[in-house]
């Protein structure tokens, strides 16, 4: 293992520990949950260190170990669980960009987690199309088709949000 390449990785994840936890909160809705799959995830990133092609892959390499964990942690305890709208807004509240429109938040957590995640790695963790292909293992023209749809979905359920707002 490439002494620099590893202290580089931990100075890495150190510098965006929150992204990722977002990031696995997204999936579980569970802090403790949450802080377990990145503890997880980065046990695994330095066991398997020597996968990574070069310095310039290190984000979407990383990122695909956590959603990759994500999944795999969900798939093992097959559950769900509903989030108080305040504790997501006071989690978002760390993050910079804090999105404080609630009606996009329920929409968005309504989303399946297919469309729900190229929406957080795209617009939330500001990734490339490319790079969300990578992260899940995915073909481009799959992420693009279900960003457009996961688009398509939210303006839908906002707009009705919107409706029911101006007619309730």
């Amino acid at each position: 293992m490439k002494p620099n390449l590893e202290r580089r990785l931990i100075d890495y994840i150190m510098n965006n520990k929150n992204r990722f936890y977002l990031l696995a909160y997204s999936y579980t809705h569970n802090e403790q949950d949450a802080l377990d799959i990145v503890q997880d995830s980065i046990r695994k990133a330095l066991e398997h260190l020597d996968s990574l092609h070069g310095e310039s892959q290190m984000k979407s390499w990383f990122y695909q170990i956590v959603v990759r964990t994500s999944i795999d942690f969900l798939r093992k305890h097959k559950r769900t669980s509903v989030v108080e709208d305040q504790v997501l807004e006071t989690l978002m509240t760390a993050q910079m960009d804090t999105y404080t429109d609630l009606d996009l938040q329920v929409a968005l957590h309504q989303l399946p987690t297919i469309y729900r995640e190229v929406i957080i790695l795209r617009f939330f963790e500001d990734m490339k199309i490319e790079d969300i292909s990578h992260v899940l293992n995915s073909n481009i023209n799959t992420v693009k088709a279900r960003l457009y749809k996961a688009l398509k979905i939210l303006k839908i359920e906002l707009q009705d949000e919107e409706g029911a707002s101006l007619n309730g």
